[in-house]
């Protein structure tokens, strides 16, 4: 069994805070050449028809078809012909996945090329490789009637890397598989642009890269189906983009980054160990044995605080996050005063706690209320950004894809959709709650040659896990992008803003420095 890493009495060291810094935006030269200025203005008409295509993967409120709904839609590379591309809309009118055969067959050869095998529940696809046809490429539906196929996050081989993808594998009538996915996923994998210069029509503008552009997005409609979202540069503070980021919304189990929090910061001041065999309550064997339970406890036996940790971030363990509550405070409600506490000198003013762990409880009262943890995504913001400046170590277990527990060899499986497809991805946490939906808190690791940056992205309020998962890849990619580019032109209404107020430690200038210039030596040599 694979065995996760071990704490050392380093891990929760706090580390020194950055100060704060802008990134500067250059004026715009007068004289910029007619070229570059067409190629952005071209750039920011296909983001535009690239959010209609996104938009598709929003559940209409006018159609609800509740099957897969066959079509054609052509398809072309740069200004060349056409070619149809069959397509399924599944579930909703406009939700539509692409053929992947029948785009194989038209980037064939192109810089986009890739290779394809669908098989009925697997994908391998390579991109510059060569793709073999099969015959039913580009063809119109041999079978016009509703397919019998699931919408399912289906395992992908892409360049030898397995990810995963929520696609459509079906057999056709001439006894092939064919895979179908939403062309955004394949535009990101492929790094190429793309358009809709009509309806019923897409476009591959392969010579331009992908482009994500989140104000069009937010003007097109694409966040109505999230609470708020959020995407920055943790380490400076600085804000990309954020719609709604002021409002307090429910947070389920992304509470339990303030409770690792807590507890790191009790290792750190040596009062509790990583080592240390925490005895498991009733009450948390009443919790593991509920509905919300995730890992089997029984009371009365022991379970190391390392354990606990990862079994609180990975799986998202309830019952681990309140053995960790009660160990550090003695109760949960003396530790939920403490989450509370530590909101208030982090400077959380929207941020309220009344568990270690994110799910809805009720009240004393006669007539009880059901309430939750919540706070804005400016305020996780913050105490993301905090947790990764003191506590960088939280990402050894937020970036492992599995691990096995010392207690009875569980095996655990990390919950984060993103950290399977795409490398740059650290953690951090989801969160599921009926009142807060589908909420996941991203970071990234980012290299500019010169400094290595932690980025975040936050969804709070997702539909389900498909959207949360869509929508943080895309802001990921946003973050990415805007963070290598130097955030480029601000768009009316968002892009790059003024950082945050963190708190700081006196060292954050010493700690920035070392690291700026060990990173400049490396490059040198």
């Amino acid at each position: 069994m694979k065995q996760f890493i071990l704490m050392n009495e380093n891990f929760c060291r706090p580390k020194s805070i950055t100060s704060e810094r802008m990134v500067s935006v250059e004026q715009k030269a007068a004289d910029k050449c007619v070229h570059e200025y067409m190629s952005k203005w071209i750039r920011k008409v296909s983001s535009f028809f690239l959010i209609m295509i996104l938009i598709g993967s929003i559940p209409s409120v006018r159609v609800c078809a509740g099957f897969e709904i066959p079509r054609i839609c052509q398809v072309q590379v740069d200004s060349g012909a056409f070619y149809p591309v069959k397509t399924l809309d599944y579930g909703y009118d406009h939700n539509t996945y692409f053929s992947l055969r029948d785009i194989a067959m038209i980037l064939r050869d192109t810089d986009k090329r890739f290779s394809l095998d669908v098989a009925k529940s697997a994908v391998s696809l390579n991109p510059g490789g060569t793709y073999f046809p099969v015959g039913t490429e580009n063809v119109l539906w041999e079978d016009r009637e509703n397919p019998d196929v699931s919408l399912r996050r289906n395992e992908c081989n892409v360049n030898g890397q397995t990810v995963f993808y929520y696609t459509l594998i079906m057999k056709l009538p001439s006894g092939y598989y064919d895979c179908f996915m939403m062309a955004a996923d394949l535009a990101m994998i492929l790094d190429v642009d793309m358009a809709a210069p009509a309806a019923g029509s897409l476009q591959f503008n392969i010579q331009e890269p992908f482009h994500i552009s989140p104000d069009a997005m937010e003007q097109a409609g694409y966040f109505y189906g999230v609470n708020s979202v959020l995407a920055g540069d943790a380490t400076t503070g600085e804000i990309y983009y954020q719609y709604q980021s002021d409002t307090p919304y429910s947070i389920a189990s992304t509470t339990k980054l303030m409770t690792c929090l807590l507890a790191m910061e009790a290792i750190s001041a040596g009062q509790i160990f990583p080592e240390e065999q925490v005895t498991i309550s009733d009450a948390a064997q009443r919790l593991s044995a509920s509905d919300d339970g995730v890992i089997p406890m029984e009371a009365g036996e022991q379970i190391t605080v390392q354990d606990l940790l990862v079994g609180a971030l990975l799986p998202s363990s309830n019952e681990c996050a309140l053995c960790l509550a009660e160990r550090i405070a003695g109760s949960e409600e003396a530790f939920v005063q403490r989450m509370n506490q530590k909101a208030q000198e982090l400077g959380l003013s929207q941020a309220v706690f009344y568990n270690s762990h994110g799910l809805p409880c009720y009240t004393e009262d006669q007539i009880p209320s059901k309430i939750q943890n919540h706070m804005s995504a400016e305020d996780m913001f913050r105490l993301v950004s905090y947790l990764l400046k003191v506590y960088p170590r939280i990402t050894d277990i937020t970036s492992m894809e599995n691990a096995t527990l010392s207690y009875h060899d569980i095996e655990v499986r990390n919950s984060n959709p993103l950290l399977y497809n795409m490398p740059e991805v650290t953690g951090l946490k989801t969160g599921t709650t009926n009142n807060a939906g589908a909420c996941l808190v991203t970071s990234l690791a980012a290299d500019n040659g010169t400094e290595e940056h932690d980025l975040v992205v936050i969804v709070l309020g997702a539909e389900d896990g498909i959207e949360r998962g869509r929508v943080s890849g895309l802001l990921a990619r946003y973050a990415l992008q805007t963070f290598r580019t130097g955030g480029e032109e601000t768009e009316e209404g968002a892009s790059v803003q003024a950082p945050l107020h963190l708190p700081t430690h006196a060292e954050a200038a010493v700690d920035r420095i070392l690291r700026t210039a060990k990173k400049a030596h490396a490059t040198e040599q």
